[in-house]
């Protein structure tokens, strides 16, 4: 099993790494300050933010719906007097206690933010040759005035 990153002075954060670190593979699993909260990376993916003292993973459509069934809830905020609902939902209760009740949830996050790479990888270089068509597709010199 890899050894979790540590935050370096938040037992919470500490402790939830401890919990996502066998889902981890062997690959990175860093915890950093943001927004007043935490982000969790997996491999330099984001698998989870940390806000209010509460952990949420990433999640999709893939996955929203064994969440909900689960009894989690999304991460929602105010932004100017209007709620957002982000990718990121909360775990059921038990898994907070063992890793080997974790890991099945962080696994779906790990996943859910690799399927999002992946579609942002697929779209960019979609979006490279557009550009690259448009600059290429010239348009003819104009004809002088008077000229026959």
């Amino acid at each position: 099993m890899p050894t979790p990153a540590v935050s370096k002075s938040d037992p919470f954060i500490d402790h939830l790494l401890e919990l996502l670190a066998p889902a981890a593979a062997g690959a990175p699993l860093k915890a950093r300050r943001m927004f007043g909260g935490w982000g969790i990376s997996w491999d330099g993916l984001s698998i989870g933010i940390v806000a209010e003292g509460r952990l949420y993973l990433k999640a999709d459509v893939e996955t929203r719906v064994a969440l909900a069934e689960a009894g989690c809830e999304p991460f929602v905020y105010d932004a100017e007097r209007k709620l957002m609902q982000m990718s990121y939902w909360t775990v059921p209760a038990d898994a907070m206690d063992a890793p080997h009740l974790m890991t099945p949830w962080a696994r779906k996050a790990i996943e859910a933010a690799l399927r999002a790479a992946n579609a942002k990888a697929a779209v960019k270089p979609a979006a490279k040759k557009a550009v690259a068509k448009k600059a290429l597709a010239k348009k003819a010199p104009a004809k002088k005035r008077g000229a026959t």
